[in-house]
């Protein structure tokens, strides 16, 4: 099947994002549309391609984009990541699926990873109308949900050594936000790089940001360090709004999301499906589990979006 590509732009908070649909070539009938929402730091030539042109060769539309601040999408200052903002983003991404000519706005299902997972959740449970839910290793809420003992040990760093760095990172967050409010350029810290400066610090990481650095020609290896002061924080009651059906595929080893949490608040949907990979947080994006992966959640939509 011909897989046709059509840049797009929509605006959101005044700034111009970029975006991708993805599409079969001369579908027959209006066609339903899955919107993606990447993860921290994550930009739409990153990740999202892969999932993308796979369920569009399944049949359907695909919407990829960029949040305002990162990649090919507008917003001053630059490599900015602001949970609200980027959930604003991803509600005008979803009216721009809506709009479109050959797309049936009844039939439109949000897919989210990582950070993206918490944005999709939101927006899901005040939007009835989204008709299916796709979340990988949703990071609902960065405190209880995260895994910060998992964290420290696979760093190798002492219970001292990672209240240091607590501190030193939080101290650039709190200068950062000070420049900002007098309009002087961000503080930036790593994604992933040494302890104290950077936001992922895991040494066996290093491959995985190596290659996103080389694939992926907008992605950067910075974000503003005022994001640790407005971290997504998960409302009780949130996955029990969700009215469409809802697949949450987790990584048994996962050390930043935990998985424990995200069940949890998953048995509580009225509609969700929890699958369970043998593998880490950043694996079900790579070789075999990937294709699993991609394999169910393809079967999920075909399931849920048929006319």
């Amino acid at each position: 099947m011909t897989i046709e590509r059509t840049p797009l732009t929509f605006q959101s908070g005044g700034a111009v994002c970029a975006a991708t649909l993805f599409a079969p070539a001369a579908p027959r009938a209006r066609m339903p549309c899955v919107v993606m929402a990447n993860g921290f730091s994550g930009t739409m030539d990153w990740i999202l391609p892969w999932f993308a042109e796979r369920f569009a060769t399944a049949g359907l539309a695909v919407l990829t984009f960029d949040y305002r601040h990162l990649g090919q999408s507008g917003g001053e200052p630059r490599q900015i990541v602001d949970v609200q903002e980027q959930r604003a983003d991803l509600r005008a991404a979803v009216a721009l699926a809506r709009s479109r000519q050959g797309i049936d706005p009844e039939r439109v299902a949000l897919w989210g990873t990582s950070l993206g997972g918490s944005h999709v959740v939101e927006i899901a449970a005040e939007d009835p109308r989204i008709a299916a839910v796709i979340l990988n290793m949703p990071a609902l809420d960065a405190l209880a949900g995260a895994r910060a003992k998992a964290r420290r040990e696979r760093a190798r760093v002492s219970r001292a050594t990672m209240a240091w760095v607590t501190a030193r990172l939080l101290a650039a967050a709190v200068r950062d936000a000070a420049r900002g409010a007098l309009g002087r350029p961000p503080r930036y810290l790593a994604v992933h790089g040494a302890p104290g400066e950077a936001f992922f610090t895991d040494p066996g990481l290093a491959p995985r940001f190596e290659r996103v650095a080389a694939e992926s020609a907008t992605w950067q290896n910075r974000v503003a360090a005022r994001f640790l002061l407005r971290l997504p924080r998960y409302r009780e009651g949130t996955m029990e709004r969700i009215a469409a059906p809802i697949l949450v595929c987790l990584a048994e080893h996962d050390v930043e999301v935990s998985a424990e949490f995200v069940r949890a608040k998953a048995a509580k949907a009225r509609r969700a499906d929890v699958r369970v990979y043998a593998a880490g947080h950043f694996d079900l994006y790579h070789g075999d589990t990937f294709e699993q992966a991609v394999a169910d959640q393809t079967e999920f939509l075909r399931a849920h979006l048929a006319p």
